[in-house]
């Protein structure tokens, strides 16, 4: 795969409950294309809901939609069943992932692709990565009242992914939402004048 192909793209990475989505929502509005792996994964988990019945079970899903948040129990935890998973579905997200990019880089300018699993898994030739980050115990907290969980759920959530810490040493550009909203709007200006 030639790296041309990403040439312009920036993977957008975080921890679950850092504020992924509300940095890529800013972007938006000052105009940045974004392409999101949750939103292509879930369209696709639609699309084969029959495939997940039979490599799941049919109680995970109900009028030929995948009953995501029945489907994440087993799959948080329960490694085998989430390597099965993803076996199937990050190819699938990987090729759609391709196909969206190929559009946006005729338009020789900076976007931003969106892969919570960045750094873990899905193996992408991204040039360059921003992490959204969040000390860890202020994630646990939003993802407590982001999710209405407790603690300890909260915890094993974020322990399935890699460290923030490392996540943050790791990355190009770094923005910190460990404030308000108001915080990271100036943040989010600061790195767009970074990459133009």
């Amino acid at each position: 795969m030639s790296n041309d192909l990403f040439k312009h793209a920036i993977a957008l990475t975080g921890g679950i409950a850092t504020g992924k989505s509300t940095v890529c929502n800013l972007l938006k509005l000052h105009g940045f294309l974004t392409i999101d792996a949750d939103k292509i994964a879930h369209k696709l988990l639609d699309m084969h809901s029959g495939k997940i019945a039979q490599m799941f079970g049919n109680e995970f899903v109900e009028n030929g939609k995948v009953l995501r948040k029945n489907l994440g129990r087993i799959i948080f935890s329960n490694e085998e069943e989430k390597l099965k998973l993803e076996a199937f579905i990050h190819p699938l997200i990987k090729e759609e992932i391709i196909k969206e990019a190929a559009i946006f880089e005729k338009q020789n300018k900076p976007y931003f692709i969106d892969i919570p699993l960045f750094f873990e898994k899905m193996h992408y030739p991204i040039p360059k990565s921003l992490v959204i980050y969040t000390p860890k115990e202020l994630q646990i907290q939003r993802l407590m009242q982001r999710d209405g969980i407790n603690e300890e759920e909260a915890a094993l959530k974020i322990s399935n992914q890699m460290d923030i810490e490392k996540k943050k040493d790791l990355a190009d550009l770094v923005i910190d939402n460990s404030s308000n909203l108001k915080n990271l709007q100036r943040e989010v200006e600061r790195i767009i004048k970074e990459i133009l």
